[in-house]
């Protein structure tokens, strides 16, 4: 079930873009953005206001700032930021390292909209944040389970309580691959083919294992081990063996786990005394791998014993 985005928060999109505050007498935690798309106003600035979209951050470039700066009377200008700010925008952002004149920022303190300012270029910065919104807007969802990069494969694992899922992650760590996250995993989709699997803070880089107690990972095998952030690509769900059970043997057609609307690759693991779980994963993930390129081993064995029947009739 995903959980509902309340927005993000421009005091974090300002922090992790660097920005410059202009408005210092706002409180940017306390301003919201709830669409990750973005607007340049040029036509508005000339007074055109049909179609729009007021509840996105407003970009300004040379184009605009040029435009602005080319009227001599200062009463227009004043006039065209006051019906601008009317429309309770979000957010300005100043790129080029242009810096809005006193005017605009007397208005936008009136109708609490904060202007920020950025040194790169309109067009570069504006593919920044749209990342950025993207990514700080995606519809979310929590897990029970542990996530690992495993050769670059998003591996995660879920299972019952107490199966081993925790055991499993921290012997892949031994043998080199990168913990993201352990017990619950935050999952964003990001756009309708990429999942993005990160830990929640209380958590970050800690393994609990019972018995024994709760880990650091990074303390402990060093920050080569642990990632932020990794895009989901397959899920391994541990679970008891029974012997009544039929499993998979071949792997002809695979099986899916559906996250946030998005079908993930799944395979059912049974667990058994001696299975070693951590090569396993590492061949799920390889496997995985090998498939997206274009080779299936199963589709492989069943073409060669269709050979092998037309041979014998």
């Amino acid at each position: 079930m995903a959980i509902q985005q309340e927005g993000a928060s421009i005091k974090d999109i300002s922090e992790k873009l660097k920005l410059t505050n202009y408005t210092e007498h706002i409180d940017l935690s306390k301003c919201f953005i709830k669409v990750p798309d973005i607007n340049r106003p040029a036509l508005q600035l000339t007074g055109f206001y049909d179609h729009f979209d007021s509840n996105r951050i407003q970009l300004i470039g040379m184009v605009e700032y040029a435009y602005l700066h080319s009227l001599r009377d200062e009463a227009e200008r004043h006039d065209i930021y006051k019906k601008l700010f009317s429309y309770h925008i979000p957010a300005v952002i100043m790129c080029r390292g242009l810096e809005p004149e006193e005017n605009f920022i007397v208005e936008a303190e009136k109708a609490g909209t904060p202007v920020l300012g950025t040194t790169r270029a309109t067009s570069q910065f504006e593919a920044a944040l749209i990342n950025v919104l993207s990514y700080e807007l995606a519809p979310t969802t929590t897990i029970h389970g542990v996530l690992v990069d495993v050769y670059g494969e998003g591996l995660l694992i879920t299972g019952e309580s107490g199966i081993g899922k925790s055991e499993a992650a921290l012997e892949l760590v031994r043998r080199g691959h990168r913990l993201v996250a352990d017990d619950v995993v935050e999952i964003r989709k990001i756009n309708d083919d990429t999942l993005v699997g990160t830990s929640p803070a209380i958590t970050k880089y800690l393994i609990e294992l019972r018995g024994i107690g709760i880990i650091d990972v990074k303390s402990l095998y060093g920050v080569e081990c642990v990632k932020d952030k990794q895009t989901i690509d397959l899920v391994i769900k541990l679970e008891d063996w029974h012997r009544d059970t039929e499993y998979d043997r071949l792997g002809l057609e695979d099986e899916y786990m559906e996250i946030l609307d998005k079908k993930v690759v799944c395979h059912s693991l049974p667990i058994r005394p001696g299975r070693n779980l951590a090569i396993i994963c590492e061949t799920a993930a390889v496997n995985h791998r090998q498939k997206k390129m274009g080779y299936n081993a199963a589709a492989e064995l069943y073409r060669r014993v269709q050979e092998n029947i037309s041979r014998d009739k």
